[in-house]
């Protein structure tokens, strides 16, 4: 009885002893474990030493890798170059622009197209939507004339119709787009417009429409333009066709074509309608060449810079006088003397040379005498450069 009273002591002061033992940061979990013994293995298999353990550094948070991307360099857009400014004289002429959207567009070409040339000033007078069948919203015909007093134009330009494919007012009735009376009332609005301009004593270019991605649309704008060349050229104006110029070679719209300078780039909007910076350039392209025919030299930059204070920096060579003169007698082509000989090729008259003074090895062969020197090889009696004349026996 005794002796299992003490065995039971004996277990309780060992498990206390093991209770009391704390872990340690950082020691490995196994040293806890390893002290945790079960009480049957203390009273039956004896007292063991501890395994030997191994302090593990504490576990640190794992660094991650940041890999940066290398940024890859893009290539730079090559800018579009700046079209220098200059200020515009005093007295330089004025083109006006009219119309609709397009005509404004026309107009920012223009202006870039001339922007070096001081003679040439742009003035739009452009409404967006406006057309010749609301005449209600904006009247052409009758808003030319004012326009033309208040600016005194060298040149007007016209571009229109493009929002004129819609019903129109006449004498009360509405009619559909391209139906007779429709047409009748629309050619005689364009000839009122262009009766007026003539009238004003100012020349006048009418551009076409372009052609634009609805099929429908640009068949109405081909029969606008008839209307339009018909109208301009019976008062002497001159129509500029830029229908080719936003088209493929088949004939269909395009958004991307050739710029001014052949390049391939886009010369219209996603709407199909509306023109790109390029397309507007392209555009004056046509325009342009008109101007230019028409002004002659009032449009190159250089009478800018021969104004008459700019006359004393010149400098010309000085004149030479009489006797510092060489004269040269004229020549004949058929002289001899041109190529520094006396003699012509061929001449039979040429002294030939003795072979008896020549070293044989020397000698030149006869194709030789014939190629570099002209001299052609004796003749023979009978054959056909043989012509002198046989011996008469008189």
């Amino acid at each position: 009885m005794m002796r299992h009273l003490l065995v039971l002591a004996v277990a309780a002061v060992l498990m206390q002893g093991t209770a009391g033992i704390v872990h340690m940061p950082g020691f490995g979990m196994t040293q806890a474990q390893a002290q945790q013994r079960s009480l049957l293995d203390l009273l039956f298999r004896g007292r063991r030493e501890p395994e030997p353990q191994v302090r593990t550094a504490p576990r640190t948070e794992s660094r991650r890798r940041v890999i940066k991307k290398r940024s890859t360099p893009t290539r730079k857009q090559a800018a579009a170059p700046q079209v220098q400014k200059v200020e515009k004289a005093e007295n330089a002429q004025v083109i006006l622009v009219v119309g609709d959207f397009t005509a404004s567009g026309l107009a920012k070409g223009l202006e870039e197209a001339f922007a070096e040339v001081p003679t040439i000033r742009i003035d739009s007078r452009s409404n967006g939507s406006s057309g010749f069948v609301r005449d209600d919203y904006y009247d052409w015909p009758g808003s030319i004339g004012p326009i033309i007093e208040e600016v005194n134009p060298a040149l007007v330009v016209m571009m229109i119709g493009s929002n004129d494919r819609q019903a129109m007012q006449v004498d009360g009735a509405t009619e559909k787009v391209r139906s007779n009376a429709w047409d009748k009332e629309y050619v005689a609005r364009i000839n009122r417009f262009a009766r007026i301009v003539r009238e004003s004593g100012t020349p006048m270019i009418w551009v076409g429409g372009p052609p634009f991605r609805f099929k429908s649309m640009s068949a109405d704008i081909l029969a606008f333009n008839e209307f339009y060349r018909t109208a301009v050229e019976a008062v002497g104006g001159s129509f500029v066709d830029i229908w080719d110029g936003f088209v493929d070679q088949n004939g269909a719209f395009v958004l991307s074509g050739s710029d001014i300078n052949g390049q391939t780039v886009r010369l219209r909007n996603s709407d199909g309608i509306s023109f790109t910076n390029a397309g507007k350039r392209k555009l004056a392209f046509y325009v342009e060449r008109q101007i230019r025919q028409l002004f002659g030299t009032a449009v190159t930059p250089l009478q800018a810079g021969l104004a008459p204070e700019a006359f004393s920096t010149m400098r010309l060579p000085p004149l030479q006088s009489e006797t510092d003169l060489e004269r040269i007698d004229p020549i004949h082509l058929a002289d001899p003397e041109l190529d520094g000989g006396m003699t012509l090729l061929g001449d039979i008259n040429v002294p030939k040379a003795d072979p008896a003074e020549k070293n044989p090895l020397q000698a030149k062969s006869v194709r030789k005498r014939l190629v570099e020197d002209g001299i052609p090889p004796a003749a023979k009696p009978g054959r056909a450069n043989d012509f002198e004349w046989p011996a008469s026996d008189s």
